[in-house]
């Protein structure tokens, strides 16, 4: 059973996703929160295991609120949810550590299957993020210490990385590339170690910053 908080300051909304989420039985919702001073409050009462949150609240944003949890002791996976297919809201939240980026139009189905994957370890980058930063959203290598790579890539580690970067499941990159999810799963874990970092989302901007995408 996957634990949520459900953060957003229109009550209609948290009451349409608790609905939908009750229809999943691996899914429980375990508080709600109407703002980001809220969400850390019940978040340290309930410690759930995922936090579902909106990006734009009065008082503290969900932005406001992932980086104060990120201070935290303890590592907490969140997934904002915003109307707005924004750049800018993009790059601060990946910025802050987000480990899924997602549209509230998006199905029952795929909201279920992205807190799975969050819990699971995963992060989910928004659609064609590789793309977009290319086409003027450097600033986000600015966080990274520029730095030569300690050991190389191999061409099929920078393939597996080209598809994270594009948001793909391991099980997807599996498909895409005629391999075993174990394999992709094995992969992964040696692109983050050469790089020198804990997350897919810091995995593919530093393939960016070094030129590997």
């Amino acid at each position: 059973m996957i634990r949520l908080v459900l953060v957003d300051d229109h009550a209609l909304v948290r009451q349409g996703l608790r609905g939908l989420l009750d229809l999943t039985p691996d899914l429980r919702v375990v508080g709600e929160a109407v703002d980001g001073e809220e969400a850390l409050r019940k978040v340290a009462e309930l410690n759930p295991d995922v936090v579902l949150m909106d990006v734009r609240m009065p008082r503290m944003t969900g932005l406001e609120a992932l980086r104060e949890l990120r201070r935290g002791p303890v590592h907490r996976r969140v997934v904002l949810l915003t109307t707005f297919d924004e750049d800018a809201a993009i790059v601060e939240a990946l910025r802050a550590g987000v480990q899924g980026f997602l549209l509230k139009d998006v199905s029952l189905e795929e909201l279920a299957d992205a807190i799975r994957r969050v819990h699971a370890g995963e992060t989910l980058l928004p659609p064609g993020v590789a793309e977009r930063v290319t086409r003027g959203l450097l600033e986000l290598s600015r966080d990274f210490a520029h730095a030569e790579l300690p050991e190389g890539l191999t061409r099929r580690e920078v393939e597996v990385l080209r598809l994270i970067a594009r948001g793909l499941s391991n099980r997807e990159i599996a498909q895409a590339l005629g391999t075993a999810e174990g394999t992709v799963k094995n992969q992964t874990s040696s692109i983050l170690s050469k790089l020198g970092v804990r997350d897919r989302t810091r995995a593919v901007l530093r393939g960016m910053e070094l030129g590997c995408l």
